[in-house]
């Protein structure tokens, strides 16, 4: 019985490691995450931050974005669609800043992302000033270390 229950105490414990090691590579990809995604956002931001962030992404990402981007559909050309359609709107900010407020890690599958940001500048399709304030939570999906999934919730 003491045998048994030695076993039983290790296989916990190994679990237990297990669990919080997947916790703190998710919150690490999070704080990847976040950092990589507002350097795209900066007035200065070049494709190497466009790289940066795609990095953290498998080929196949889904993104959705409502009301904007409803469709969710992971396809094999996920990330060069994400990459076209960022690179369209680099340099668009001439001022940006963003908070981050929460972290939230969800077992070992994902993880979602609160923060506040400003962003001032001039869209790049219709030359128009922009402004804005708002404050969105980003949910995230996780397969072998790569991001698959991105959902964008405002405020």
């Amino acid at each position: 019985m003491k045998k048994i229950t030695a076993i039983l105490s290790v296989v916990l414990m190994c679990v237990s490691i297990s669990v919080a090691a997947a916790n703190k590579e998710l919150e690490t990809l999070a704080q990847q995450y976040f950092s990589t995604m507002v350097a795209t956002q900066a007035p200065s931001a070049t494709h190497k931050e466009l790289e940066a962030f795609l990095a953290l992404l498998s080929d196949d990402v889904g993104s959705q974005h409502i009301p904007f981007q409803p469709d969710d559909t992971r396809t094999p050309d996920g990330k060069e669609n994400m990459r076209k359609g960022m690179a369209y709107y680099l340099g668009a900010h001439t001022e940006y800043k963003a908070k981050l407020l929460d972290t939230f890690i969800f077992n070992n599958s994902g993880f979602a992302i609160r923060y506040s940001h400003h962003a001032k500048g001039i869209h790049p399709q219709n030359q128009q000033p922009i402004e804005y304030t708002q404050t969105i939570m980003d949910v995230l999906e996780v397969e072998g270390g790569k991001i698959v999934m991105i959902r964008k919730y405002h405020q």
